[in-house]
This record gives structure tokens, C-alpha cells and sequence, in this order.
């Protein structure tokens, strides 16, 4: 099986069972995830900073038997802090770069996950879209004629439990496809 079929078909778990398995290795997985980062950031404009040549380096030295050895991923610019890395939270104010790694980065790198970019987010995170001035627009990978978001012009009826009593855990379901359609 290619590289890039393992990336499609397999979730995290399915690519550490085969890293353990040493049917592939971290530097296999990272460099095709990185290869399919750049092949799809014009159309995608989902990279907010990118951290190749660190993922590749970490990818060479991580633990192989930890439970997430060599999986890539984005880590979302959105102040999870990771050492040396600027935070720019989907703004044009000039980024922090903190000499720290936040409690969270530091538990994705000792399970052996390996960030390769940071990723787009809306300003601050305030809005359902991923849309900023700093970045543009973040498309849909699946139908890049939608944002990553809600669709603005999709007008539906949510049910929703009675004790949700707030819009962001609807968008948050809605955006995860746990949604449920009622007639009205």
C-alpha cells in the first residue's frame, strides 16, 4: 500500500499500528503528509505556519513505541503554545512566539505526535468560519466551494437537547455532522 493510501485510509490509530507493525515509519508519514500539505495549501489555505524541517527532524528521533509514534498533525494556531513557534490566532497583530510549550503541546509529543504546521484559524477564534484577513479563506477540503465552517447560506431547523441552551455546542455538532434535520 502507498504512503498516501495509509494517510487517506487509516486514521491515527490505524497509522501507529502500522509504524509499530515497522510496516511504514514516522519519516514515511511525515513526509507525505507534508507532500500533500503543500500540493493542497493553494487550494486548501489551511497553513498558518509551517514546521516541516522540525516534523522531519522529530520524525528521525521519536520513540517508536509510544502509543501515537511518527502520527502528523496540524496543531491550530490558536494560542496552544509550542516552543519557538509564533502564535498568530488568526490575526495581523504581530505574532507571540513563546519560549514555552503549553501543557497541551508538551502531551501531543509524548505520545509521539508530530506537528508539521500550524493551522489557519478565524480571528481569535471568534467566528464559525475559518476566514481572516491575516490568512483568507480556509476552504472545505471536501467541496472547496465551502468555507470550513457552517455554511452561511444553509438555512436549517436544529433539535437540540433542552438543557443546551447556547449556540456554540449546536455549531460544534453541526460542524462534526452530529446533527440531527427536523421538519419545520
Amino acid at each position: 500500500m502507498s504512503i498516501e493510501r495509509v494517510l487517506w485510509e487509516h486514521d491515527a490509530t490505524g497509522q501507529v499500528a502500522l509504524v509499530h507493525k515497522g510496516e511504514i515509519t514516522p519519516q514515511d508519514l511525515v513526509d507525505a503528509a507534508i507532500a500533500r500539505a503543500e500540493a493542497t495549501h493553494p487550494e486548501i489555505n489551511a497553513i498558518a505556519e509551517p514546521l516541516y524541517e522540525a516534523a522531519r527532524a522529530r520524525a528521525k528521533t521519536v520513540d517508536r513505541k509510544l502509543p501515537f509514534a511518527g502520527v502528523p498533525f496540524a496543531l491550530k494556531d490558536l494560542g496552544i503554545a509550542m516552543k519557538g513557534v509564533p502564535t498568530h490566532g488568526g490575526s495581523r497583530i504581530p505574532a507571540f512566539t513563546p519560549d514555552f510549550s503549553s501543557v497541551m503541546t508538551e502531551r501531543y509529543l509524548a505520545a509521539g505526535l508530530i506537528p508539521i504546521a500550524t493551522s489557519t484559524a478565524p480571528e481569535h477564534g471568534l467566528r464559525l468560519v475559518t476566514e481572516s484577513v491575516a490568512y483568507g479563506v480556509t476552504r472545505n477540503p471536501w467541496n472547496t466551494a465551502h468555507t470550513t465552517g457552517v455554511p452561511r447560506a444553509v438555512r436549517l431547523r436544529w433539535s437540540r437537547p433542552a438543557s443546551c441552551r447556547w449556540h456554540m455546542p449546536r455549531m460544534a455538532a453541526a460542524r462534526s455532522g452530529c446533527l440531527r434535520l427536523v421538519p419545520g
